[in-house]
């Protein structure tokens, strides 16, 4: 009886031994792309539109401060264009900011500017000419180091969150936490895309891991459901307050909808990021850059 067993563990080892082989991927040292971050919004507080322009940057390769200085794109000629109106953006590095106004750029931005060390570059309509308005078409045009890029995005009509209510989360009795719900009036007949962040009165908006949504499960439906809390990037796992609310704090719901290019981008990119381990398999992200 114990001579199989035996067998088995060698076996086994020799399995696990012969599952040890180097890889070495196709393409090490892959041409620098342009990676180009668009965004513009509409609603209560809408946003003009701004541009963050990297190079891409070689999956094998060292990377600090010099590196991710040297990733900004100078120098490039960016247009943005709504029915007859087109704005240039302008070139704006942190550098060229005054102190004051640093944390007022980076809160706005959603980056810890001062934090960072890096001087990071953002083109911007600083005329305050184009700001998002719901239901317009935005075409970006691109023109760096000798390459042209384009795209074309659409703010959709906006569909609201209603209902709010915090109740006691499952389990044993909690006086600290609690399960925000709400509801939302699906339009039927047409796909809806949907985005969320949150904030408290302790942080700025948080993404969370997962942050978008289709309508494909409730597709014209008066649809119940709970709106998790994000948690900061990198923070640890705590699978008794995850996704609840404390009690006595302010809560901010940023509720967003996308068309269906940035839907594709946004639930591409998650997959991507949360699909991580040794049998995992290769995420491509989706773009509308052409």
């Amino acid at each position: 009886m114990r001579i199989p067993f035996l067998l088995f563990i060698g076996l086994l080892l020799l399995s696990c031994w012969s599952c040890e082989e180097e890889f070495t991927p196709p393409v090490i040292d892959a041409a620098d792309e342009i990676v180009v971050e668009g965004y513009i919004e509409a609603g209560d507080l809408p946003t003009p539109p701004y541009v963050l322009l990297t190079r891409s940057i070689p999956f094998f390769s060292k990377i600090g401060p010099d590196q991710l200085n040297d990733v900004f794109v100078r120098d490039a000629k960016v247009t943005v264009t709504s029915g007859d109106k087109t704005v240039e953006l302008t070139e704006l590095c942190l550098e060229d900011i005054p102190l004051e106004f640093r944390a007022q750029i980076g809160e706005f931005l959603g980056i810890p500017l001062d934090s960072l060390g890096i001087n990071i570059c953002a083109y911007l309509d600083l005329s305050g000419e184009m700001f998002g308005e719901i239901g317009a078409t935005y075409d970006l045009k691109v023109v760096a180091e000798d390459k042209t890029l384009t795209a074309t995005t659409t703010i959709p009509q906006t569909v609201e969150l209603s209902n709010f209510t915090f109740l006691p989360p499952p389990g044993e009795p909690n006086d600290t936490l609690a399960e925000l719900r709400c509801f939302i009036d699906d339009p039927g007949g047409v796909a809806n895309y949907y985005r969320y962040f949150t904030g408290d009165s302790q942080t700025g908006f948080v993404r969370p891991a997962f942050s978008v949504t289709d309508d494909l499960l409730f597709d014209g439906q008066f649809f119940e459901f709970p709106l998790d809390k994000a948690e900061p990037f990198g923070a640890s796992f705590d699978p008794i307050t995850y996704g609840y609310y404390r009690l006595g704090n302010d809560v901010t719901i940023k509720w967003m909808m996308l068309d269906e290019a940035h839907f594709n981008f946004f639930n591409t990119l998650e997959f991507g990021r949360t699909n991580q381990g040794p049998f995992s398999s290769y995420t491509r992200i989706d773009s509308n850059i052409e």
